[in-house]
């Protein structure tokens, strides 16, 4: 199976690339976290293709689109390029799959566009973040800052030191396409360096983000109230960003028809972790 590359433009006039792995049925549009690309889908799309018309997007930054000149890389600009997504594939109503920061943006396109939404998949986001996830995130993101490497092994083996339970031939695939060849024959990252934030914050950078990520959690918990289709929370046992007592509100106390799945052997990454127990989790939702 071998998807169809596609440059359409984003919000802010920025190029973004989409691959359309199949063209029948319910559209399907799948939306990846920081630092990942498109092809985090790889091993889950084969299970939905038959069924969908499936798309993941390289969001804005990463992969093959455009960087943003502006560093606009806030929920809210990824979902009005989801936007333009849609106008340019002739989309009105579809099955949203987010993981981590797609996922907020996911939870932002639901507040502008509840009635558009067939069926949503969360998967390992929720409206407040694990204080555990952020340290460690924080690390790794500073591990970036120097965002070059021999080759692509190289880059897989620091991978694997981020996601420890990640599965080999994943990380493999992550580090192939997430790097472009320099003409010094070594390899930098494809991802914008403005997409791993100031090196060292001062106080007013640290004040306004905390300030943005607390109406963030705010527009969040509203939107989820608003969804009335089908949503499914998906979460990975050790995730150390989905807390078990948010999850559960989200699925108990605040979503229309939510329901959760814990996938085991499962971390943040639960695609990369346990490709296997993401696709059943998922499938029993989407396909019934």
């Amino acid at each position: 199976m071998e998807p169809v590359s596609h440059r359409v433009e984003g919000a802010h006039g920025n190029r973004l690339h989409v691959l359309e792995w199949s063209r029948e049925g319910v559209p399907m549009v799948l939306l990846h976290g920081h630092g990942n690309d498109a092809h985090l889908w790889d091993d889950f799309v084969p299970c939905v293709a038959p069924h969908y018309r499936v798309l993941a997007v390289d969001q804005r930054g990463h992969g093959d689109s455009d960087w943003d000149p502006q560093a606009r890389y806030d929920s809210d600009s990824m979902a009005s390029d989801l936007e333009k997504i849609l106008e340019a594939f002739g989309i009105d109503r579809f099955v949203l799959i987010g993981f981590s920061m797609g996922g907020r943006a996911s939870m932002i396109f639901a507040e502008r566009h509840p009635e558009r939404l067939a069926g949503l998949v969360l998967v390992d986001i929720g409206p407040e973040l694990d204080a555990r996830g952020r340290i460690r995130i924080g690390s790794e993101i500073a591990e970036h800052r120097s965002p070059v490497f021999r080759d692509v092994e190289e880059y897989a083996r620091m991978l694997s030191r981020n996601y420890p339970a990640g599965s080999p031939e994943a990380l493999r695939r992550m580090a192939k396409y997430g790097l472009r060849p320099r003409a010094d024959g070594q390899y930098e990252l494809k991802m914008d360096p403005k997409l791993r934030g100031p090196a060292s914050p001062d106080l007013e950078q640290e004040a306004a983000m905390r300030a943005a990520e607390v109406e963030m959690t705010r527009r969040c918990w509203d939107a989820l109230a608003k969804i009335p289709c089908p949503t499914l929370v998906v979460r990975g046992a050790a995730s150390d960003i989905l807390s078990p007592e948010v999850a559960d509100r989200m699925v108990d106390e605040v979503l229309q028809k939510g329901r959760l799945a814990v996938v085991p052997r499962a971390a943040h990454s639960v695609a990369t972790d346990n490709p296997q127990g993401f696709e059943e989790a998922v499938a029993a939702f989407v396909l019934g």
